[in-house]
């Protein structure tokens, strides 16, 4: 296969899209327990389960050979895995030698105070800041076990090492939904572009997704009553529709899986700490790559595999979120496959 920087994407699914993103959970562990993600007692895989780093880096690797140009660490939370920095680096090597556009992760922000610099130094330009509300207790109320100033901390220290933010806040109705226009301001303030997220049903959790589920189709009515905002067709190759914000200057994306099921454009697989690959987030199929990783020192079975699991990506998924659908649309937390 060959491995120059201009070959044709090798990954095209069912329905015509070329799969150039993949999003790699390198972790289900958290240092928070936010109440929307997971319950606070969840039970963690055992480490023996897991991909080592260096089975990440080849199983990474094997996708740019196919054609992925942009890979996003996830976790749970990506900073707390053990040695993350060693495969970020080795990553990072892809861009070097311009097979791969980008490097990027996806943060609770606690931990950066103590890795921006590195981040940045691996490669990593940006990187999305999870975060619900700008209230010190609400902020432990909903992460159960977060520290607010620690993520300020972190923010500034990640902007002083030269890396872009984008804020990402899960809208929860009778929560954060009166605060996202200051959440906003603040954001587009520091020089950050932000997004809101609806909530999506995974996982068995210890709250009523329905009490907590507000879409952002109201959202947006609300903020248009405050606020001139401008449909855009700027896209970073996730899900977001984004607007600018006339009164602000900054950008606010919208990722809406419940109202409006954004899967006609989707250019993304899942990977998880066990090396399973996700096809859909809103959907249970599965492929096992874990076996083929460890079959053979080469990667023709592994290759195969994947070729094989492209070939059933759905179309889309089907969250429902009501009184009478109670159970969650899919069985695995958002930690397992990162959002």
């Amino acid at each position: 296969m060959s491995n120059s920087a201009d070959q044709t994407p090798s990954m095209i699914d069912p329905f015509g899209r070329a799969i150039s993103y993949l999003r790699v959970s390198v972790t289900d562990r958290c240092d928070f327990r936010c109440t929307y993600c997971m319950a606070e007692n969840m039970t963690f895989l055992p480490k023996k389960d897991l991909l080592t780093l260096e089975e990440l880096d080849r199983l990474c690797t094997v996708f740019v050979d196919k054609g992925v140009r942009k890979i996003r660490l996830t976790g749970g939370e990506p900073l707390v895995r053990k040695n993350i920095m060693q495969l970020i680096r080795g990553l990072s090597r892809h861009i070097d030698a311009g097979r791969m556009d980008e490097v990027t992760l996806t943060t609770n922000g606690s931990q950066l105070t103590r890795f921006a610099s590195e981040l940045y130094d691996c490669g990593v330009r940006r990187i999305n800041v999870s975060m619900d509300t700008l209230d010190p207790d609400k902020f432990r109320k909903i992460t159960r076990w977060g520290e607010l100033s620690k993520v300020l901390d972190g923010i500034s220290a990640a902007q002083a090492a030269g890396l872009k933010i984008k804020i990402n806040a899960v809208a929860l109705k009778g929560f954060n939904d009166e605060e996202i226009p200051q959440m906003l301001e603040w954001a587009h303030g520091q020089g950050m572009d932000m997004t809101v997220i609806e909530t999506m049903p995974m996982g068995e959790i210890d709250e009523d997704r329905t009490d907590q589920y507000l879409p952002l189709s109201l959202l947006r009515a609300d903020l248009e009553r405050r606020y001139t905002l401008e449909d855009i067709p700027f896209r970073t190759g996730g899900p977001a529709r984004y607007v600018t914000v006339r009164e602000t200057g900054g950008k606010l994306g919208f990722i809406t899986p419940m109202t409006h099921n954004f899967c006609e454009s989707c250019n993304r697989v899942r990977l998880t700490c066990t090396g399973t690959l996700y096809m859909c987030l809103g959907q249970d199929d599965a492929a096992d790559l874990r076996a083929p990783l460890r079959a053979s020192e080469g990667n023709e079975l592994l290759s195969e595999a994947i070729d094989e699991a492209i070939g059933r990506k759905p179309k889309g998924h089907d969250f429902i979120i009501d009184r009478t659908t109670r159970q969650p649309a899919v069985s695995r937390h958002m930690s397992v496959t990162g959002g």
